[in-house]
């Protein structure tokens, strides 16, 4: 493994769009404890860049956008209803999280 990797908070950070980017942050946090490092707001309460973080652990995510990038995505309704991400969160003990 490279040795800048084990230095890192995080070494793989999944980034993710969601289509009303400000509740599902504050869901996340909420749900899961996650925890806001990073928000950057964007134009008719959209977010431009979050980063939040989960222990040693971080995710990315933005409201859909119009961008290079931002066109590779798909959100479920465009590609006939499948999800494109999924993240695992690690919690002590999911029966008692739920």
């Amino acid at each position: 493994m490279a040795t800048n990797a084990k230095n890192t908070r995080a070494n793989v950070i999944p980034a993710m769009r969601y289509r009303d980017a400000p509740a599902a942050i504050e869901w996340l946090c909420r749900a899961f404890g996650f925890e806001k490092h990073l928000i950057v707001p964007g134009e008719n309460n959209t977010i431009d860049h979050a980063q939040l973080t989960f222990g040693n652990g971080m995710i990315m995510l933005s409201s859909p956008v119009d961008s290079d990038f931002g066109r590779l995505m798909r959100q479920p309704e465009q590609i006939g209803g499948a999800e494109t991400q999924a993240a695992y969160i690690v919690v002590a003990d999911a029966d008692a999280h739920a």
